[in-house]
């Protein structure tokens, strides 16, 4: 149902939409307790909590998508009116990316662009989509090498990821007012996000508004005009960015760290490292226990390698039954997640045959290491035979990260796995990898984040599918990795910094 009431311009402080008392129900659960928000033109608010805070539940109220057990949501029109209902949102300019991306992998981005684009109907929509879709690629991430003929399926994800961002930010019939911005730099690597973050500057300064959600904390300060901290579905802190600190962010999110896994040493252990364990064609090697970082700009060439030297190490029966590698996808939807199963037959399935007992697989040897996992990485679900797809983004990486570590594979391959997943449970993460480490475990671990990078004992930074940089120690910076990025360099030198950065540019 819709309800329309008044007329005329809108006026800037009138808000875009706004969500009063605003409860979500799943039976006993209680996803969204009394939510009270409004967003206005001109306003980038930053939505932060941690997984399971309410934030996704809030915002696909916000976008039409779930109709509040209880509460109410107003949409003020282009024309100054104000309105309710599901239709009201789309009409009312409101756009969403979130971070399981909705792109069809079958059809091209134009024809892609397509289907939330309603007026690309009739003789010439294919030109008129492609102009479209690549004006807008240009103006956020110039440099882009996206062709809207391409087919969604052959982009990485990274360029996936900018295909469904510069799809929300492109006008059509109706212009886009509101975009809600879920995660949207999980894929992204340092150079593309922070061109993202420079348009949501700029889409606001034009009078646009942004619900902008990251664990990045220092993009959130980055972009927002306004915090609202979220836990067990309530907003409990909303406040001007300016009033906030990154510790008063995290203290009122709450801690999901315990206090030893917070005092964990953070210095690299040499003495724990020993004999080479891989070498792969492209240079990149690992010896037992070390913790190797790839990185770089996204795109170049680690994710391949990462999956050839994974291929290279399974498949066979033999390696079920004793598996040389264990896997973690960043890609969750596409490489990791079985959408069907259980939350606890999605954890356990690397560990299947140490749980089978004569033919047949041990209930409860399988429940008690789900709920270990579950306790060891903070799964947020109340039973684990429910479905994977109830858990939230960050908890379904969770659950993979768990099936890795839960494996008896002494080499654990890693394509960007804490994407989504919140400050807390990164350094509980970080911290079992370091423990693992210790324990003789190798970790091949791409990632797009620096902070994350820094982790590791040794950094192979690649470049347009070679290795341009091999770092380690003290040579693991920012600016050194930054600079390999953009300056092909030979492996093992230490790259130059700041000239080289200038000239790669």
């Amino acid at each position: 149902m819709q309800q329309a009431t008044g007329a005329g311009e809108q006026k800037p402080d009138v808000p875009l939409v706004a969500l009063s008392g605003a409860s979500v129900h799943f039976g006993a659960v209680r996803a969204l307790d009394g939510v009270s928000l409004s967003i206005s033109p001109g306003e980038c608010l930053g939505l932060i909590g941690h997984n399971g805070a309410g934030k996704s539940t809030a915002v696909n109220v916000i976008n039409g998508g779930l109709t509040p057990t209880t509460g109410r949501i107003e949409y003020t029109m282009p024309d100054g009116s104000t309105a309710t209902g599901r239709l009201a949102a789309r009409a009312s300019g409101i756009r969403s990316v979130f971070q399981e991306l909705s792109l069809c992998p079958n059809l091209t981005v134009l024809e892609n662009l397509r289907i939330p684009h309603r007026d690309l109907t009739g003789s010439g929509w294919r030109q008129r989509a492609g102009t479209r879709i690549l004006q807008s690629l240009d103006t956020i991430f110039s440099g882009h090498r996206i062709k809207p003929g391409m087919t969604v399926g052959d982009l990485t994800i990274a360029e996936r990821q900018m295909v469904e961002i510069a799809s929300a930010f492109a006008d059509g019939s109706d212009a886009t007012r509101l975009v809600i911005l879920d995660e949207p730099t999980s894929s992204l690597d340092a150079s593309i996000a922070r061109q993202l973050l420079d348009h949501v500057r700029a889409f606001c300064a034009g009078g646009g508004a942004v619900i902008f959600i990251s664990h990045m904390l220092n993009e959130i300060f980055d972009v927002a005009t306004r915090i609202d901290v979220m836990k067990d579905g309530k907003i409990i802190a909303s406040r001007p960015a300016g009033d906030f600190t990154q510790k008063g962010v995290i203290d009122a999110m709450g801690h999901v760290v315990g206090d030893d896994a917070q005092k964990q040493s953070r210095d690299r252990d040499p003495e724990r490292i020993g004999e080479e364990v891989l070498r792969t064609p492209e240079g990149l090697a690992a010896r037992k226990g070390e913790i190797v970082g790839l990185a770089g700009l996204a795109g170049h060439g680690q994710a391949e390698a990462l999956a050839r030297f994974y291929f290279s190490r399974s498949g066979s029966t033999r390696r079920v039954r004793a598996p040389e590698v264990a896997f973690v996808a960043g890609d969750r939807g596409r490489d990791g997640v079985l959408p069907l199963w259980s939350i606890l037959r999605n954890l356990s399935l690397t560990h299947l045959p140490r749980l089978v007992r004569r033919g047949l697989v041990d209930g409860a040897a399988e429940q008690a290491l789900g709920n270990e996992w579950k306790s060891r990485i903070g799964i947020r679900t109340a039973s684990m035979d429910n479905p994977i797809l109830s858990l939230s983004g960050g908890n379904q990486q969770k659950a993979l990260f768990a099936r890795a570590l839960a494996s008896t594979a002494p080499i654990v391959v890693m394509d960007d796995p804490m994407r989504g997943v919140d400050v807390g449970t990164k350094r509980e993460a970080y911290d079992l990898i370091r423990r693992e480490a210790a324990a003789a475990r190798t970790f091949l671990w791409y990632s797009t984040e620096t902070e994350e990078v820094c982790q590791c004992d040794r950094v192979f930074v690649f470049r347009n599918g070679r290795i341009s940089a091999e770092l380690s120690g003290a040579e693991i910076t920012e600016e050194n990795i930054l600079s390999a990025s953009f300056e092909m360099q030979e492996t093992g030198e230490v790259p130059e910094t700041g000239e080289n950065l200038e000239a790669g540019r």
